[in-house]
């Protein structure tokens, strides 16, 4: 492997923007330049991390509070940047994350309602306020973004199900995010051949790579 320095990257968006395939392709790219990548998901990552992901997509009962549910993904989180993350980048890997916290930022603190301060205050408590070098937001079309999802002919999850209000909802939030930080978020196109969007994932990344 090349030694290099090490990066944190995560892919956001909404629901069937496909952060999950353009992960796993970034992750080939950089393994063909001969560097070590770690690829997650949150919530999960790390078996602690994966036994709460359970607990939010598939809750109990009639499904949990809002802020039992911001607390979940925090303690998810800080599980997972504890036991994977971290000591990832510490031995200069890359980590090529599919959702971090702008996810409950924009799920929790925005569609949800509690708001920004809150959540970034968990996320400062549970994993010392850890950000990305890069956010890669994956945006497209409202109505295609949602045929994507369908076609996959799954289930959806407790969070994937809820209204299209809410899902509009985290789609602005996301927007606000990236608009107040523009020099942590790369905005892409996420509609289109899935190797052309990977085309503008690593234009997006071009100053970060070694």
């Amino acid at each position: 492997m090349t030694a290099t320095r090490s990066r944190f990257i995560a892919f956001e968006g909404g629901e069937g923007a496909g952060k999950s395939t353009q992960a796993r392709l970034l992750a080939e790219a950089l393994r063909a330049r001969g560097i070590e990548v770690v690829v997650t998901r949150e919530p999960g990552g790390t078996p602690g991390a994966e036994a709460i992901r359970a607990l939010l997509l598939t809750p109990p009962g009639d499904g949990w509070p809002p802020h039992a549910e911001a607390l979940l993904f925090a303690a998810a989180r800080a599980d997972h940047v504890a036991h994977l993350i971290r000591p990832a980048l510490a031995r200069g890997a890359w980590v090529v994350c599919d959702r971090f916290v702008d996810s409950s930022r924009a799920y929790q603190g925005g569609a949800g309602g509690l708001g920004d301060d809150a959540i970034t205050a968990l996320h400062a408590f549970g994993s010392d306020g850890i950000r990305p070098d890069r956010v890669i937001l994956l945006e497209g079309d409202e109505t295609a973004l949602a045929g994507r999802l369908a076609a996959r002919g799954q289930a959806a999850d407790a969070i994937e199900g809820r209204p299209a209000e809410y899902h509009r909802a985290v789609a602005a939030a996301f927007r606000a995010l990236a608009e107040a930080a523009p020099d942590e978020f790369a905005r892409i196109e996420a509609l289109g051949d899935p190797q052309e969007v990977h085309a503008r994932v690593l234009a997006a990344i071009a100053d970060l790579l070694p």
